[in-house]
């Protein structure tokens, strides 16, 4: 049985009524790009035939492409917000830092004109006619001579030039920590997404992307010194070879000093590549899975950076499992793990790093999930993006962490790992909370409905989007329990990959499987910077039942598990629903008798229950003792009772 019918057999058990995948219609992309390089002078012409496909009921009049690298010149508007951000200060007692993004600063400020970046659109057709374009920096419109129909195509040529930039922002040549020469991604003239709320022509200034799916046919000519990596399949691996060749394979590349590299991407919504004469591969191949690609440079030639790369390759073989039964199945036949960048950075396919670190490996893989196929608009709900890939990535940690134990159980290292997993069960989401509570402390929080870009500070956006969206699915499975919140992550898979979905539509799919309106969740969460703060107001006896009174000190109301432990060791909790959810959360934890009271209703500022005990019997009273609740003030959650 394929874990799709498992899956449906167990959301069927369950009696959650299962729709059709959402009828949301998207535009389609088909590019054919021939790139040739030039690795002295860090320049490449190429050539692009952009069939596009309307699948909207909308007639366009015009099109908007992205030419992300003119970000890189002195001026632009990521050199001078990088630099105004660079004027906020904050920290206290000598430890203030500047805000803006270190690896940017005033850099771009300072780029010699062999040192920018640029993209530059010398030629451009729609069905063979030439289109006349206004180039305004990173973003490129065309007033089309004729207009594309709803669900008919046109065929886009264009000829370009571009020059690569110094490595400052994800992409470039030369970083000087890695010593990779070329990190090539936003490469290329790319078509802005349409969609049902229109045009996202959104300009490069920090944060990250939109795009179309479809399928990318590219051919790119560079020094046969190079070896490449990134988005796609290569369908020439007998001509290239280095490591791409099937085993026993006899390379035969041609003569010349350039060798061309024809590599095909289907379903995806970017192209990544990379490229350096001193890199090293690594293969992997999973039975019945992907083939893993590991790329690397080690430039100071250290023994123990072959090997952590070695690691990462092991650890993507041993996670992918554990991985496809959470959160869905990987649909492509390669990934690949590319030294270079800035840090870490996701692409179709592959991504970018910095470095070996696993934690940053997981993470930029798991956008695999987040923003390769569900590929909600990441200026719009950076926190479904980043927040929830970084749920992914503690859960696939833990997990990697348990494993490793199992398979070395002599191993101290990763018997303490496991025990430190275990000290934050389910998950070690405790940075999460704390860098959001101390955002809290520093006022200066902000929506997440705010635009990534129109974020007042740097902290605010990465905190929020990070951390807070991080903790909208860990507080969800507080809301509904983690096995429904797990259920709704499989659910948001199946119904929504390759359809852009917004956070509306991540919340019905939540509110059906879990049968517990949700709505509210997200208007208080994601919409308001307001806090939830609950506490224990005072306990008293009437006719020989305890009474314990709670007070909402925050404005955000929330479910509440009340754990009372007895003198004589036993416990008992006391749920208290809701009211706006209008259900109920099934019981976590058999082992605990749980009582479910009358729902709290939010307009009212305090609330009692009673129980079958006397006063006296009470020694511990805790709301919340999972801490999955983000409630800003816990010195009020626990009471403590020494009869």
């Amino acid at each position: 049985m394929t874990k799709r019918s498992i899956l449906l057999g167990v959301i069927i058990c369950c009696s959650v009524a299962v729709s059709a995948q959402p009828d949301r219609w998207q535009q389609r992309v088909k590019y054919t790009m021939d790139v040739n390089m030039d690795v002295n002078t860090n320049r490449f012409t190429g050539s692009q035939t952009l069939v596009y496909t309307n699948n909207s009921p909308d007639t366009l009049f015009k099109v908007f492409y992205h030419l992300y690298w003119n970000a890189f010149q002195p001026g632009s508007m990521m050199d001078n917000r990088s630099r105004e951000l660079g004027k906020i200060t904050y920290g206290r007692h000598g430890n203030e830092v500047q805000d803006w993004d270190p690896r940017v600063k005033d850099r771009i400020l300072n780029l010699k004109p062999d040192e920018i970046g640029y993209d530059t659109v010398l030629s451009l057709t729609m069905n063979g006619v030439a289109q006349p374009f206004r180039i305004e920096e990173t973003i490129m419109e065309v007033e089309l001579t004729r207009p594309i129909l709803p669900h008919s195509s046109v065929t886009f040529a264009m000829k370009f030039e571009a020059q690569v930039p110094l490595q400052i922002r994800r992409s470039g040549r030369d970083n000087p920590n890695t010593g990779v020469r070329y990190s090539m991604s936003q490469w290329y003239p790319k078509m802005c997404e349409y969609d049902y709320e229109g045009w996202h022509p959104t300009p490069y200034v920090a944060r990250e992307f939109y795009g179309v799916w479809g399928d990318y046919d590219v051919t790119i000519s560079i020094d046969k010194k190079y070896l490449v990596a990134g988005t796609g399949y290569l369908e020439n691996a007998a001509q290239v070879g280095y490591g791409y060749e099937e085993p026993g394979t006899r390379v035969v590349r041609p003569a010349g000093e350039k060798l061309v590299w024809h590599l095909v991407a289907p379903n995806v919504h970017d192209f990544m590549w990379a490229a350096d004469p001193e890199y090293h591969h690594l293969v992997r191949r999973i039975p019945g899975g992907p083939t893993i690609n590991v790329v690397y440079k080690n430039k100071d030639h250290d023994p123990q950076q072959d090997a952590a790369w070695n690691t990462l390759a092991d650890a993507a073989v041993i996670v992918l499992p554990y991985i496809e039964k959470t959160f869905g199945k990987y649909p492509w036949k390669q990934y690949s793990f590319v030294h270079g960048g800035d840090g870490g950075m996701e692409y179709p396919m592959a991504t970018l790093l910095a470095g070996p670190s696993l934690g940053g490996a997981f993470h930029e893989w798991m956008h695999s999930w987040y923003q390769g196929m569900l590929g909600t608009n990441e200026s719009m709900y950076a926190w479904m993006d980043e927040g929830f890939t970084s749920y992914a990535e503690h859960r696939v940690t833990a997990y990697y962490h348990r494993e490793m134990s199992r398979l070395h159980p002599d191993e101290q290292h990763w018997k303490d790992l496991v025990a430190e997993d275990e000290a934050q069960e389910p998950v070690d989401h405790g940075v999460a909370y704390s860098q959001y509570f101390a955002l809290v402390s520093m006022h200066l929080e902000e929506p997440l409905t705010t635009h990534a870009d129109h974020f007042n500070t740097n902290l605010a956006y990465s905190i929020g989007s990070y951390f807070k969206g991080e903790m909208f699915l860990e507080q969800l499975g507080y809301i509904v329990s983690d096995s429904v919140r797990d259920r709704i992550l499989h659910e948001y898979y199946r119904q929504w990959r390759f359809k852009h979905p917004n956070a509306s539509d991540f919340v019905r799919v939540a509110e059906k499987v879990s049968g517990v309106k949700l709505d509210w969740y997200k208007e208080y969460w994601i919409s308001t910077t307001k806090t939830i703060d609950y506490g224990i107001d005072s306990l008293w006896e009437e006719g020989g039942k305890a009474k314990i009174r709670l007070k909402m000190v925050g404005y955000m109301p929330m479910p509440l598990d009340v754990v009372m432990t007895y003198r004589d060791g036993t416990k008992e909790m006391a749920y208290i629903p809701q009211y706006i959810m209008f259900g109920s959360k099934p019981v976590e934890d058999p082992s605990i008798p749980r009582t479910t009271f009358e729902p709290w209703k939010w307009t009212s500022p305090t609330y009692t229950f009673e129980l079958n005990h006397r006063l006296t019997d009470i020694k511990v009273v805790e709301i919340d003792p999972s801490q999955r609740m983000a409630d800003v003030d816990r010195r009020n959650n626990k009471l403590e009772l020494n009869w």
